[in-house]
């Protein structure tokens, strides 16, 4: 409170007015008062509060000039030591391991590996989940260390381009539908089988096909006929003996009637023809064939 005095006199007189005083109030009070401080102590509290919780902040999550706790800033990206848990997708360039250690990925569902183009649209997905694998994308290839290409699949073709395929299973290869190789081979004291069991078995080949057994028997068994076709060229039986067990025999008959029964020559380079069969041989008679 200020009090401020005020004398009034009139000229040419020496009397002294009665003082006259007025008095001004500066300030805030009353519930004004109560109030600013109030607001005030609420503005400190709160700054109280902030500075704390930054500080746990800061403990919690091991902030430090370098990074953030296991997750180090360097000059060619983020370093993270340790084990670490994403709860949101993980977008990155390239993700690699240390030096002296392995990359682990590890999830209780699946792991879904998504790569994207310029609009955002998947164009390749991996996905490992708890019982299957699945590779979405146009090509699927794989490489050695050499960068030779191991196997490859697409929607046209599968190719295998290692020196050697193995298929270890008791059962062998199952195939629905024709199959395009230029050898087929066992492995070292096994046997090969091709077979199938409802269908025919076909082999073809526009050089011819070559059939070989180095320590064993070749076995052609069939329910119904087994028949050996060349377009053009000659059937070449090249054995030191060649057996026909089963052929049927004739019996002698009217001279002059066959009774449709043919006889099997052989001519000097190895050829077969069959000539009518009589009551004697009759393949000098059919000798231009050999000729």
């Amino acid at each position: 409170m200020v009090r401020e005095q005020y004398t009034r006199t009139s000229q040419g007189t020496s009397l002294q007015n009665p003082e006259s005083q007025y008095v001004y109030k500066i300030g805030i009070y009353g519930w004004r008062k109560r109030c600013l401080y109030l607001f005030v102590l609420l503005l400190l509290i709160i700054l109280v509060v902030n500075f704390a919780l930054t500080i746990w902040i800061i403990r919690v999550m091991w902030f430090n000039p370098e990074g953030m706790g296991l997750l180090k800033v360097t000059k060619s990206g983020l370093r993270l030591d340790g084990e670490s848990e994403f709860l949101f997708p993980l977008y990155a360039k390239e993700i690699h391991s240390r030096e002296d250690s392995s990359l682990l990925l590890h999830s209780s569902q699946n792991i879904t590996l998504n790569a994207r183009n310029m609009n955002g649209d998947v164009t390749g997905r991996l996905t490992v989940g708890p019982k299957i694998v699945q590779i979405q994308g146009q090509q699927f290839e794989i490489k050695s260390s050499s960068g030779k290409m191991l196997f490859s699949a697409d929607e046209n073709e599968v190719v295998v381009g290692a020196d050697k395929l193995c298929v270890t299973g008791p059962e062998g290869a199952l195939f629905e539908h024709s199959v395009e190789t230029p050898l087929i081979k066992a492995e070292a004291f096994k046997q090969l089988r091709l077979e199938s069991p409802t269908r025919s078995l076909s082999m073809d080949a526009p050089k011819g096909v070559h059939i070989k057994a180095q320590a064993g028997n070749i076995e052609a068994t069939s329910q119904m006929n087994i028949m050996l076709h060349t377009s053009d060229g000659m059937l070449v039986l090249d054995s030191e003996t060649v057996r026909l067990p089963n052929l049927p025999h004739g019996t002698r008959g009217v001279p002059g009637n066959s009774n449709g029964l043919y006889e099997v020559c052989v001519c000097p380079d190895g050829k077969l023809y069959l000539s009518t069969a009589g009551v004697s041989s009759t393949c000098h008679e059919y000798s231009r064939i050999c000729q």
